[in-house]
């Protein structure tokens, strides 16, 4: 018996009419440059902050972003998420408000005001 929270295996999804479904958006705990850690954002009001997401599918009525594509959405502008597996691995999908996209970008953005420590969840103080 399969249960609900493990990944689905799918074959495909499609989004339908403008919607927009993401995936790799990350909501760990980060820590800037100059030491100031921002929590994660996991249900409370912490670490409140857009997120950048890559386009895994499309509706037939969206012409303003692409497959494949980064875009930032405004803070919760976004669903929990469903853990599925597809042909190149597990992942998270979201439905995003396509209203509330700030910025897209064709390659993976780097944000420069983090060091390279940006997941200090998965380390041990």
């Amino acid at each position: 018996m399969k249960h609900a929270f493990e990944p689905h295996q799918i074959k495909e999804i499609k989004a339908l009419h403008d919607n927009i479904l993401v995936s790799d958006m990350e909501f760990d705990t980060r820590i800037t440059t100059g030491g100031i850690i921002i929590p994660n954002d996991n249900g409370t009001g912490k670490g409140i902050r857009p997120r950048w997401g890559q386009v895994y599918a499309i509706g037939s009525k969206q012409s303003v972003v692409q497959i494949g594509q980064w875009i930032l959405v405004a803070h919760g502008r976004w669903t929990r998420g469903i853990d599925i597996e597809d042909t190149l691995g597990p992942k998270t999908i979201r439905k995003v408000d396509p209203k509330d996209i700030l910025m897209v970008s064709n390659d993976k953005p780097q944000d420069e005001t983090f060091s390279d420590a940006v997941h200090i969840d998965k380390k041990s103080f």
